[in-house]
């Protein structure tokens, strides 16, 4: 790891820090917003685009969408299942109208509707997280700490309401009995952002659903291990139980080589769970990873067309294809 990337590690960690610190401190857990550990990661950490947007949008777009959130929860009349569907269908518009790939806005509208939550306090949180997020990109892009890298919007998929009809039809199909079980946890959002991503995106790590598999599952698993035995448990403050956890979660992003921003919204959610949710989260984590990796996999990039040897590729594990691999025969006469 280079010198800039430590130090864009270690202003993530701060940014998350300070994000725990303000919740415990006003003792508002509204102020945490696991999507803002993805944000952080993908704008100052990864250095390559992750999102197409620009920085005036990405702080309306997460401002709108969690104050739309919070509406839906107040006065929508309906059950939960349809107000997934319309808090889904804003953000989808959204995307469209203003041709962005900002697709975390997904969770900053269906995270109230999932978790009840009515109060102010979400949605002047994500704009003040939001601005603080752009601010410290301009920052290390300005100290060269990071590339500068344009925000070009192109023609994409994601843009198209077909493909977006699509995914809503999919995700309401999906998420029919978690929602009559009262198991929500089995399409929390960072999941959904996973399965947009995942269906919609050209990017490389959609050629490898086991290892995202793998990546969520870890995140979701560590998430769930620092918060109930450091900080239910033992009664370690959550600030440090957070810093210890992220520390973690982005040693083992440099070990594999593959942060995935989606996984670190996933380890941050037991935070925000009530306690006797937080052992089974992992659970639904993989069953719900695994269903729309699936659903992601055969119905949208349709992998049953792909050739063998790609499908090699994406679904056997980088250690196992190696040793599949027979040694060079050696020349005859040697």
């Amino acid at each position: 790891m280079n010198k800039h990337k430590l130090i864009r590690y270690l202003f993530a960690l701060l940014m998350i820090g300070l994000m725990i610190s303000v919740s415990e401190w006003l003792d508002e857990k509204e102020v945490l917003f696991p999507e803002m550990a993805a944000l952080v990661l993908g704008l100052w950490v990864i250095d390559k685009k992750t999102w197409t947007v620009s920085r005036p949008m990405l702080i309306i777009l997460m401002t709108v969408c969690a104050v739309f959130g919070i509406l839906l929860v107040r006065y929508s009349p309906f059950p939960l299942l349809v107000n997934i569907a319309i808090s889904f269908a804003f953000t989808s518009l959204c995307l469209i109208i203003t041709r962005t790939t900002l697709i975390p806005i997904t969770s900053a509208a269906m995270l109230p509707v999932l978790m009840g939550t009515h109060s102010l306090v979400y949605p002047a949180s994500v704009f003040v997280m939001s601005i603080l997020v752009i601010t410290g990109q301009w920052l290390l892009e300005k100290n060269r700490l990071r590339k500068t890298i344009p925000s070009n919007i192109k023609k994409s998929a994601i843009h198209h309401p077909k493909h977006w009809i699509k995914l809503f039809i999919w995700l309401l199909l999906i998420a029919v009995i978690p929602v009559f079980t009262g198991q929500v946890y089995f399409i929390v959002p960072p999941l959904v952002v996973m399965f947009i991503e995942f269906s919609s995106s050209s990017a490389g790590f959609r050629n490898r659903p086991v290892q995202v598999f793998l990546i969520m599952v870890t995140a979701g698993v560590l998430g769930t291990i620092f918060q109930y035995y450091l900080h239910i448990l033992l009664g370690l403050p959550l600030v440090y139980t957070v810093l210890l956890l992220f520390s973690c979660l982005f040693v083992f992003f440099e070990i594999i080589e593959k942060p995935f921003a989606p996984a670190c919204a996933i380890a941050l959610v037991p935070m925000i769970i009530p306690q006797k949710n937080v052992l089974a989260y992992p659970f639904q984590v993989a069953v719900g990873t695994a269903v729309f990796i699936f659903v992601a996999m055969c119905f949208f990039q349709k992998c049953y067309r792909w050739k063998r040897a790609h499908l090699l590729i994406c679904f056997i594990p980088q250690p196992i294809r190696l040793k599949m691999k027979r040694p060079k025969r050696n020349s005859v006469g040697n």
